[in-house]
């Protein structure tokens, strides 16, 4: 059986929470880069494969497993060796859901509302009200961290790997500042300190912010 295949972008902080997780529990994956600028998921090939015609995309020996958080939580309980990430505790399992849910339905969904526009077409600035708009996730995300070390609690879990993917790939005037959010940027300090943090998240961190800049500037242009 050969390794778990991972269609995937590092651009993409969906593809990046599962490089967190197969990171965390050690696991390989072979990976395949997917360009979504030249809609390399949309080829008919890809299609056929996954038909949500998103990316990461999971082939697990021809089992094909789409949505990030789907794909974090079947790799914590197929390959990990334990339940740390994911507990099968149903209530803690909760807890773990509803921080993935908020994820996709809330940050991430914003950061996809304020960014899409600039990334795939020609809008030159970030509008006041969408900005507003999209940083309205941040206060909840302080609140649940309390005075807590991670999104669920005492334990990191892969909500946290969801979560600061999307968080880390804001840029100003949406992305946190310190004075503001203190517990959210000593939460991003602490999961900073992973050993694999830097080559799983922060590097495509910083070339999507840099993307988002630059597309700014160029619609600038063209405007």
């Amino acid at each position: 059986m050969g390794k778990p295949i991972l269609y995937y972008a590092t651009i993409s902080p969906c593809s990046r929470t599962v490089l967190l997780t197969a990171k965390a529990i050690g696991l390989e994956l072979d990976l395949r880069p997917i360009s979504m600028f030249k809609r390399e998921h949309t080829t008919p090939e890809f299609i056929q494969m996954n038909p949500l015609r998103n990316i990461p995309l999971l082939n697990d020996n021809g089992a094909y497993i789409a949505d990030s958080h789907v794909i974090c939580a079947y790799l914590v309980d197929k390959y990990a060796n334990n339940d740390a990430l994911y507990p099968k505790d149903p209530l803690k399992r909760a807890t773990v859901d509803s921080r993935m849910y908020f994820d996709a339905g809330f940050l991430f969904a914003r950061l996809r509302f304020l960014y899409e526009p600039i990334a795939f077409g020609d809008v030159p600035e970030q509008a006041a009200d969408k900005v507003e708009y999209a940083s309205r996730p941040l206060g909840i995300t302080e609140a649940l961290l309390k005075d807590e070390p991670y999104i669920c609690g005492d334990h990191l879990t892969i909500a946290d790997f969801c979560c600061i993917a999307t968080i880390s790939s804001l840029i100003e005037p949406v992305a946190p500042e310190k004075n503001k959010y203190p517990r959210i940027s000593a939460w991003m300090e602490r999961l900073a300190e992973l050993p694999y943090y830097e080559d799983a998240n922060q590097f495509g961190a910083d070339e999507f912010k840099q993307m988002v800049r630059n597309r700014l500037a160029e619609n600038r242009a063209k405007a």
